[in-house]
């Protein structure tokens, strides 16, 4: 049994896996497997894994229809046999010391999973260190307090706690145990790391950036979604049982109108985003008849958004307003639309 495995999702990443793979095959700790998924790509990525796999039985690929990154981890998850596990983005890379760094402090604090820093590294050269929480050992309360309260119900404030999965090694055992598993192709990754860490017994943390996080403008995030009115409305229905199954309300009461308030800051940049193919007034009505939904005109009402970036607090302020006018004309102006 390998002591990790790395779990990677692969669609059409034909440009960035073999740095990826090597960044995996660079590392200090050798007692490892990868598994690369290949989501039914269009390009060259499954011959480029076979390639990586060739003469290192570490590597094994996996086929798949095209599911979707949720499908594709779900997949990696069945079949990995390791006693940890850690995912690594197809178009990311590890710092050469990343698994042994995560595993040491494991080792040495008796913690059941551990997290490191990542390093986001920007189209234009630049880049910043994002912390996950401060370095040190964390309980079961702190654990709540630090990361599954925060992905529950403060999602209106700044610093935002990101929910990305690649910065954590995490305990098989918890993962199986649980039947913890992903869903959706947005958002996912908030209720995979709820769920775990309402599991999870003791995080320890290093504030040492271990992970490279390339920030992609042709990633899901930057795209038009069709459907995403319909994935949040499952991703809430799946949040609002974790948050009953858990216990979680007590905290944050006003997890629910937190919530859509975020889903709608997302809802109205995708509904301007340049993919969409209505008219600008057609997205104007939209994003009218959106706020004027129950569950969003009840957020609207219960909460007024304050300490967001520039951009998102402006356009909060204006649909606090019902100023849909000034600000479809703003992203007309922002997207060149």
């Amino acid at each position: 049994m390998p002591g990790i495995s790395v779990i990677v999702p692969a669609y059409n990443a034909e440009k960035y896996l073999k740095n990826c793979v090597e960044s995996v095959r660079n590392q200090t700790f050798q007692d490892w497997e990868l598994l690369i998924v290949d989501d039914g790509s269009k390009d060259r990525t499954r011959e480029i894994a076979m390639e990586c796999a060739a003469g290192d039985d570490r590597v094994r690929v996996l086929r798949k229809k095209n599911g979707g990154v949720s499908s594709a981890r779900n997949l990696g998850l069945r079949e990995a046999k390791g006693e940890y596990i850690a995912f690594l983005d197809a178009d990311d890379r590890y710092e050469c010391r990343c698994l042994e760094t995560l595993w040491s402090a494991m080792e040495q604090s008796g913690a059941d999973t551990a997290a490191c820093a990542h390093l986001n590294l920007y189209p234009n050269g630049a880049k910043s260190v994002e912390l996950v929480l401060p370095a040190g050992v964390y309980d079961r309360e702190g654990i709540r307090n630090g990361i599954v309260y925060p992905l529950v119900g403060d999602r209106l404030s700044l610093p935002l706690f990101n929910g990305f999965i690649w910065r954590y090694l995490y305990s098989a055992s918890i993962i199986r145990e649980n039947k913890i598993a992903f869903e959706g192709a947005y958002l996912e990754d908030d209720l995979f790391l709820m769920e775990y860490f309402c599991n999870a017994e003791k995080l320890v943390v290093t504030e040492e950036p271990l992970y490279r996080y390339f920030l992609n403008p042709s990633s899901v995030t930057h795209r038009y979604m069709a459907d995403f009115l319909q994935v949040f409305r499952r991703f809430m229905e799946r949040k609002t049982e974790l948050v009953e199954r858990y216990g979680l309300a007590e905290a944050r009461p006003q997890w629910r109108e937190n919530s859509n308030w975020s889903g709608l800051l997302i809802a109205i940049g995708n509904e301007y985003a340049k993919g969409n193919p209505r008219t600008v007034r057609e997205r104007q009505k939209a994003v009218e008849a959106l706020c004027a939904q129950p569950e969003m005109k009840q957020a609207i009402d219960a909460i007024t958004p304050a300490g967001l970036s520039g951009n998102k607090q402006m356009v909060a302020n204006l649909v606090k307003g019902r100023h849909f006018f000034i600000l479809t004309q703003l992203y007309r102006l922002k997207n060149r639309i």
